[in-house]
Order: C-alpha cells, then sequence, then structure tokens
C-alpha cells in the first residue's frame, strides 16, 4: 500500500475519532423541538472543513490528492459491507413485523417518483436544459449513475447533471437527512413511518435518519433500524425498476412537455 493512502486512512481513523468523542449533540430549538447532530455530521463536516483549498497543504494536501480521492471512492463499498451487514442481521428478528407491513413498505416506493415529479419542474425553472435529466432521475446514487453513464456518458449534459447530485448526496445528503428526519417527528410524523421514509438507497443517508430518529425514540431503536434497512434494501433492489420502467419514461415525457417552447 502506497504511504499517501496509509496517511489517508489514518486521518480517517482520527477524524472518526474525534467526531466520537463529540458525540450526538442535541441543539434545542424552541420548547420542544431540538436538532440532532450525529457523529457522522461532525465526521462530514470536518473532512469537507479540511478539503477546502487554503487548508490543504503539506501532508493534508497529500490525503486529499487525485489518486487518494479516487482510491477512497472506488473502495467505498467494501468499506459499508460490514454496515449492510449490520443492518440484514436487525431487519431478521423483525422480518414477522415487517412482512406483515409489506405493501406499505411497496406503496412508499412510489416517493421514489417525487424527484421527477417534483423536481424536474424546479430544475427547469432555475434554468438547467439537458442537465436536468441527470439530476432529478432520483437521488443520483449508483444506480442512477450508472443508468446515465450507459445511456449518455459521463462526458455529456445528463451525465454532469448526474454527478454533480451524487457529489452534493454525498457531501449534504447525511447531513440534511440527520437534521430533517427528528424535525418531522416534531410535526407529528410516526417515527415508523419516518424509518421507512428513510431508505432512500443510500446507507449513510439512511443511517444518519435513522440513528437521529433512534436518539429521539431510543424504546424503538430496533424497530427504527429494522424498518430503514429494510425499506433501504428494497429501494435499491426496486428502485432499480421503478427508475426503469416508472421514472425513466415520465421523465421523459414531463421534459418533453416543458421544455416543447424552447428551442435551445
Amino acid at each position: 500500500m502506497k504511504k499517501s493512502y496509509i496517511y489517508m486512512v489514518i486521518f480517517a481513523f482520527i477524524i472518526i475519532a474525534i467526531a466520537e468523542i463529540i458525540g450526538i449533540q442535541m441543539i434545542p430549538i424552541g420548547e420542544k423541538l431540538a436538532l440532532t447532530i450525529l457523529p457522522l455530521a461532525f465526521a462530514i463536516l470536518f473532512t469537507m472543513l479540511l478539503g477546502l483549498k487554503p487548508l490543504r497543504k503539506g501532508i493534508i494536501a497529500k490525503i486529499y490528492s487525485k489518486e487518494n480521492v479516487n482510491f477512497a471512492g472506488k473502495y467505498l463499498i467494501i468499506i459499508m459491507l460490514p454496515l449492510m451487514a449490520r443492518y440484514g442481521a436487525t431487519i431478521a428478528p423483525q422480518l414477522g413485523d415487517i412482512v406483515s407491513k409489506g405493501p406499505i413498505f411497496l406503496f412508499q416506493e412510489l416517493g421514489n417518483l417525487g424527484t421527477v415529479v417534483l423536481g424536474l419542474p424546479v430544475a427547469i425553472l432555475l434554468g438547467l436544459k439537458r442537465e436536468a435529466i441527470g439530476c432529478t432521475l432520483g437521488l443520483g446514487r449508483e444506480g442512477e449513475l450508472a443508468y446515465i453513464s450507459e445511456k449518455y456518458t459521463l462526458d455529456s449534459p445528463e451525465g454532469r447533471g448526474v454527478l454533480s447530485l451524487y457529489i452534493i448526496g454525498t457531501l449534504f445528503g447525511a447531513l440534511f437527512f440527520s437534521f430533517f428526519a427528528p424535525i418531522l417527528s416534531y410535526v407529528g410524523y410516526s417515527p415508523q413511518a419516518l424509518a421507512m421514509a428513510s431508505g432512500v438507497g443510500s446507507g449513510s443517508m439512511m443511517a444518519a435518519s435513522s440513528s437521529a430518529l433512534t436518539s429521539h425514540f431510543p424504546e424503538l431503536g430496533e424497530q427504527i433500524t429494522a424498518y430503514a434497512s429494510a425499506s433501504n434494501l428494497l429501494t435499491s433492489f426496486l428502485g432499480t425498476y421503478s427508475m426503469l420502467f416508472l421514472a425513466a419514461p415520465l421523465q421523459s415525457f414531463m421534459y418533453k412537455l416543458l421544455t416543447r417552447g424552447d428551442k435551445k
């Protein structure tokens, strides 16, 4: 292993250790509402800040080199495997309850179409052209990335759109979900419904959302994790088919409808 890779691994462990020492922080907003900031959120923030150009000097510059970034991205799936195994073990004791609610889990998968129905018109209003196709087909995870790269290539406007969303989701997705899920729980949504909604096809986003919910509802911790894990698994599996047979045709129709007067 190259020395720069070793530096990167040590750097990652140091960031994780600092984030775990800080722990879960609750920021009260008003009398009843509080935002939950997880160690994962701190780890993302620290690595983002240290990656800013003014701070990339000396050994930090070596850690954030293009070669290291490509290496980290390539082996990210290996790092996620123990997490997925842990969630799989969590699903098993709750399997009977999950199966009994099977139709609900399947129905909520239709929510994946929200990126097209809601996001595409907004993207076009903001001035995006073909990039809107890449960045509104889904949450920009691996499934959408593979589909867009195969159909349009990543050098196309559609490819730039999905890559931009992938990067934004990686940087800010977990932070957003860790803040947003507890807020919705105070509005009145049940923790079970929010746990199911946490399974958006992204391991980091699901982990952030379900962990934040668990910190607010510790007595439902195992159920929340099981629901979120099962939902995430379904989204990863069924999401490919809903993208191919529902989201992509709907997006194509809406894009032509919304841009029919645009000659550019």
